[in-house]
C-alpha cells in the first residue's frame, strides 16, 4: 500500500505528463526519455492525459472527415 502512495506522489508536473502522452501517440519517443517518464509521471495523470489526448485526436478526425464531405 505504502508502494502505491509513493507512486501517486510522483514530482513530474501534467504539462510534462502531456508532452509525454503527445510524443507517445506520434510513436516518437528515445528509450531513455522512455525510461525517465516510467520513474517521474504519476500514473493518474498519465490516464487522464491520455482520454484527454484521445478526445482531442478524435475531435480532429471529425473536423478533417466534416471538411472532406463538405467539398
Amino acid at each position: 500500500m505504502d508502494d502505491l502512495k509513493k507512486v501517486v506522489r510522483r514530482k513530474a508536473s501534467f504539462r510534462s505528463t502531456m508532452k509525454a502522452v503527445f510524443w507517445s501517440f506520434l510513436g516518437i519517443r528515445k528509450n531513455s526519455d522512455y525510461e525517465q517518464d516510467a520513474q517521474q509521471l504519476n500514473p493518474v495523470h498519465v490516464i487522464i492525459a491520455g482520454v484527454i489526448g484521445a478526445a482531442i485526436f478524435i475531435g480532429i478526425l471529425l473536423v478533417v472527415v466534416k471538411a472532406v464531405i463538405a467539398k
